[in-house]
């Protein structure tokens, strides 16, 4: 190989070692400046900073203590999330940036626009050059006013992160009105979302009431829809008694606040309501790209949309019912021919107030079920880089594959094993 072109690879790999540690974590950087250590705190008790960290170039517009506090009195902690993300702008801004705008003003994305719930462009914020030398940021909405400013630059990673202080917040009329979990009737909120299957199933056994109660401390909720109980294969759910009834769907739950961004950074296995302290009843979350599935040990079902993020509860439907392997290990008889949703009979209820134990079926060699078909739209496109391990393959080698794999991923992000890597693919030129 030409000297020009081993010095090319070189270079290549050394960027990608760059590249491969340019991830940040808002929350440690702050960590070192008190006087943001309210919205810190909020960033972390909301999950925005599990989203801030996905994003490949962002800018994050913090607030001292004081503006924070004023902020924060009598508002929800859904609503605080929108103010915090409407405080953060998928584009990267400095110092520099920001007195050299075209024309002296621009438009940009925040977070609160990916979430679907902002109409037109109020997702957006202007920011322009001011009178003095000032640099103002305002809502999109017509007739909002400059009251933020532009404080002082905190931190930057060129050109991935970016901290600037400003004056006060963001804010437009409506910003503050979000859906509260409180005020929700979780039945009809499953039935509007397509789940009406699983909303008749927690009524009738009850379970409704342990999700209510822990809505308050913290509730993840993955509702199948109701293509997911006329997936061909799916076990007879007629055919359970009513405490694996029970289990099945508080396997369907987390004791734990969860939303989309923040399922991408568990790793390893978390603990549903049925879980119990011999591991069992566990699940796993897989991540390709944008797409999150849930992973039972069984089969994988894709989240698919979320319905619900009022902080502490959230609530995601998924293409797929989850089949713990405890109980459907035993490769159960399947369900009858598919008929209309409300064919498929629900299991007696159980005595009010009651929480049956779990009682796995065990009987002869596990098998793996086949993966049922998904009939919910796709999960928009990611718009940062694939940094998520890819989906594991099925089959015990497979699954082998797939451990190397994730250790060769979690090696990767050490400076020194990639460059490492880089130095083995040099040598292999040479041969």
């Amino acid at each position: 190989m030409a000297a020009t072109d081993r010095r090319l690879l070189f270079l290549l790999a050394a960027s990608l070692a760059v590249a491969a540690v340019s991830s940040h974590n808002i929350t440690d950087i702050l960590d070192g400046y008190p006087e943001y250590s309210l919205y810190n705190s909020y960033l972390s008790q909301t999950k925005v900073c599990d989203e801030i960290n996905s994003r490949s170039t962002v800018t994050c517009l913090v607030l001292t203590n004081g503006a924070m506090s004023s902020l924060v009195s009598n508002l929800s902690l859904a609503d605080i999330k929108n103010a915090l993300r409407l405080l953060t702008l998928l584009d990267y801004y400095d110092t520099k940036k920001l007195h050299s705008l075209s024309d002296g003003s621009e438009l940009t994305t925040t977070l609160y626009q990916t979430t679907g719930d902002a109409s037109g462009n109020m997702g957006h914020v202007n920011i322009t050059n001011l009178r003095g030398g000032k640099v103002g940021f305002a809502s999109a909405a017509p007739g909002s006013k400059f009251q933020a400013t532009y404080t002082k630059s905190v931190k930057q990673e060129p050109y991935n992160l970016s901290v600037l202080e400003v004056s006060d917040p963001i804010t437009f009329p409506g910003l503050f009105d979000s859906p509260s979990a409180a005020s929700t009737n979780l039945t009809a909120l499953l039935e509007k979302a397509g789940c009406k299957q699983f909303a008749r199933l927690i009524v009738s056994s009850g379970v409704i009431k342990m999700y209510q109660a822990a809505m308050d401390k913290a509730l993840t909720l993955f509702a199948p829809n109701d293509d997911a109980f006329q997936a061909k294969g799916l076990p007879d759910l007629s055919k359970l008694t009513s405490a694996e009834l029970v289990t099945l769907l508080q396997y369907h739950a987390l004791p734990q606040y969860a939303p989309k961004a923040s399922l991408k950074t568990i790793k390893g296995h978390i603990q549903t309501l049925a879980s119990t302290g011999a591991g069992k009843y566990d699940l796993s979350v897989v991540t390709k790209g944008d797409d999150v599935s849930m992973d039972t040990g069984m089969d994988k079902s894709r989240v698919a949309s979320t319905v619900l993020d009022d902080t502490p509860t959230v609530i995601h439907t998924v293409d797929s019912v989850l089949l713990p392997p405890e109980l459907f290990g035993g490769a159960p008889s399947p369900a009858p021919a598919p008929g209309p949703a409300s064919d498929v009979p629900a299991a007696s209820p159980s005595p009010e107030g009651s929480s049956p134990a779990p009682s796995p079926k065990a009987a002869g060699k596990k098998k793996k079920k086949g993966k049922s078909p998904s009939h919910s739209p796709p999960a928009p496109p990611a718009d940062t880089p694939d940094m998520s391990p890819a989906d594991a393959p099925a089959g015990e080698e497979a699954a082998d594959k797939a451990e190397k794999k994730n250790g060769a991923t979690a090696a990767a992000t050490s400076v020194a094993a990639i460059v490492a890597s880089a130095a083995a693919l040099l040598a292999a030129s040479f041969l």
